[in-house]
Formats: structure tokens, sequence, C-alpha cells
């Protein structure tokens, strides 16, 4: 192929095959002569490829509904990603829920093998403990104990399984500030003497008895009704209007 020259020409010299080495040459001791950066940590992240170890860490909650004879054990296994660096995680790894009761054995042989895949797939999986929260029952669901509602029985699977992201420090509970804490504790103090003042007066034996001011087995006050909020039987009507005593929810805002 012909190179036409539309320049002037004002000098020239030969390039031997060795003077195209020597600029390669020069390159690889400058390499060689710069100060080697100190090699970074390699962060294992969770994804389906991570190995299980021969030995795991985790945690058993029982769950006694009404609508089982017999109570679940919900065993909840960990990994331990990046030990002992500051990039150490502990990752939800494995689920195995156990009972004496064989009627649901086959839905639960396969949620607990749809939430172990989705656990060892890596990525955020909190969106499970929402996804289960949100199933309800046909027959209706039940208080357990605190007054808090469970539409279904797969619903209190993922309330545990929420309550073992957060002690592992995967979900952080948004913290209720010091004016909401003592404006909660006011109106809780406000109604149980309301409450108080109401019984002593329609019924002279009530303060001997203690009915009057006694909260139930919950924690809070006898006949409170279901908060839309937090699902807490919570609920109380004061000055016309329902408010909840454990998030300080008001239906009058």
């Amino acid at each position: 192929m012909a190179i036409k020259i539309e320049k002037k020409i004002t000098g020239y010299n030969v390039v031997k095959p060795e003077d195209k080495a020597a600029p390669a040459v020069t390159d690889q001791l400058k390499a060689a002569a710069k100060p080697a950066e100190p090699k970074q940590a390699e962060v294992i992240q969770m994804h389906e490829s991570v190995e299980r170890p021969e030995q795991l860490i985790g945690s058993t909650f029982k769950i006694k509904s009404p609508l089982f004879e017999h109570a679940l054990y919900v065993t909840i296994n960990d990994i331990v990603l990046n030990p002992g660096t500051k990039y150490e995680q502990r990752r939800p790894f494995e689920i195995f829920i156990n009972s004496k009761n064989m009627d649901h054995f086959q839905w639960i042989v396969a949620l607990t093998r749809i939430i172990s895949a989705v656990f060892r797939k890596g990525g955020d999986v909190t969106f499970l403990a929402e996804e289960m929260k949100a199933v309800f029952d046909p027959r209706g669901g039940y208080f357990k104990a605190g007054g808090v509602y469970m539409p279904s029985i797969v619903a209190e699977i993922g309330a545990v399984i929420e309550q073992h992201m957060k002690n592992i420090g995967l979900i952080h509970d948004p913290e209720m500030d010091e004016s909401t804490r003592q404006l909660i504790a006011e109106k809780r103090a406000a109604y149980e003497q309301q409450t108080a003042g109401t019984s002593s007066s329609s019924e002279p034996a009530a303060e001997a008895s203690g009915s009057g001011s006694e909260s139930s087995a919950s924690g809070f006050p006898p006949g409170a009704t279901l908060c839309a909020k937090c699902n807490t039987q919570a609920l109380v009507l004061m000055d016309g209007c329902q408010t909840c005593l454990n998030c300080g929810y008001s239906k009058c805002g």
C-alpha cells in the first residue's frame, strides 16, 4: 500500500528492530519501580454460589396458635460472611419448621424450601417478611400474646422472620422520638385516670377490686380495640377520638 507524503521532508533516520524493543523495556522498568498498591480485601457478598459451611448459627422461635393443636418451632440458621473483618455480616441462610401436627406438612415443607432458596439467592431478602405478614386466613385471624393481631399462621411466620432479621441487624426499627413517647405516656395516664374515675363513680366497689384501672394481659387497658397501624389491641376512645396507646396513632390526626 502506497503512502503519499504531502509535506516537505526535513530529516530522516533508520529505525532498527532493537530500537522498537527499547521503549517496551523502559515501560517495564518504570512499572517495576512503581510502588505496589496494597491488595484490597475481597468482600464476599451473599449469592447462590456460596457453599454451606459445616456449622451454622441460628435461633429457634416457638409459635403457639389457636389454629393448630400443637406448637410450631421455626428455626432460622445464619451464615457469617467475611468473619473477623470490618465487613463481617450475618445473613439468613436456611429455615426449618417443625411440629407434631402433620396436617399441613406439605405446604410447610414447600414454604421452607422456597424461603431458604430466596435466602441463598442473596440481595435484599427483607421483603419476605412484609409479603408473608400480608397473608390473610379466610377463616379469620387471632390475637397472640401482647394483643398483636395475626391475620394467619403464615403472617406469624413472617413476623418471626422479621424479628430474626431485626435481631441480626438486617432490619432496623424506626426509633420513636421522645416527644411521641411522652405524648403516649400522657394519653395512657389520662385514659387510666378517666376510666378509674368513671368506675368509682358508677360502682363503689370498683376501687376495692381495682377492675377499673387494671390492664389486660397485653399490658393495655381492657376493652381496647385493634389499631389499624400497628395491629395491636391498644386503641381506646379518648375525648371522642380513637387513640392508640402503643404507637400513638390517632384517627383525629
